[in-house]
């Protein structure tokens, strides 16, 4: 990777110049986390002319907790992923840090991505673990990604998905099935009452049954 200072010379230009084409879209910059500008091999062969530019497709870092009170681990989090695309030496175009539930599907961010993904505009997408991006239909969403051009980098870092998220979306799930479950059993007793009804007074109960409605 090649600073601004380091790469304008080996390409013949000046810092300004490389400033104004990352403006412009001609040759974009790479940045790190922090904002600062870098380049690659690759800029530097599409700026010799050796390489076509190709359209640009953005690589995106998306991390996730679940509360106000885990921003901390949101901020290690980040800091591990920096180094680990590092590492792998990816460039990131956009950082993305959002505040919500593995188990809520419309958390603004994560739609965007999703929808920018659809659009073919993502070419790398990368989380720490498959639960960050979501605690349910991790692989059907791997299967979308994969069918317009998009990989989903998992870097399996276990230490960064806390074990109080998973408890509380347990928690989440059991409430939602007991509502279900209560609404099944006040809809079966007023349907047990019904046919009593029906049963002792057929003609009149059956009128009443037709004109109300029962919902579920």
């Amino acid at each position: 990777m090649f600073k601004p200072h380091e790469f304008a010379p080996k390409i013949g230009v000046s810092v300004k110049t490389l400033q104004r084409w990352d403006a412009a879209g001609k040759l974009p910059a790479k940045r790190t986390l922090s904002g600062h500008r870098f380049y690659t091999e690759d800029d530097l062969l599409i700026a010799q002319g050796l390489k076509p530019i190709e359209e640009k497709r953005k690589v995106i870092v998306y991390c996730r907790v679940s509360s106000s009170g885990q921003k901390p681990e949101l901020k290690n989090q980040v800091i591990a992923m920096e180094t680990f695309c590092l590492n792998r030496g990816l460039a990131v175009d956009d950082w993305v840090s959002e505040i919500g539930g593995g188990l809520n599907f419309k958390r603004k961010k994560f739609l965007s991505i999703m929808m920018s993904m659809l659009k073919g505009e993502i070419s790398t997408i990368v989380v720490a673990h498959k639960d960050r991006m979501c605690r349910f239909a991790f692989e059907f969403i791997q299967e979308l990604a994969t069918s317009v051009g998009c990989e989903i980098v998992v870097a399996n870092q276990e230490s960064l998905s806390p074990q109080q998220e998973l408890v509380e979306d347990l928690m989440a799930i059991i409430h939602c099935f007991s509502c279900r479950l209560y609404g099944l059993r006040n809809y079966s007793k007023e349907i047990k009452d019904h046919l009593k009804k029906t049963i002792d007074n057929p003609t009149q109960s059956m009128k009443k049954f037709d004109k109300k409605e029962i919902q579920c």
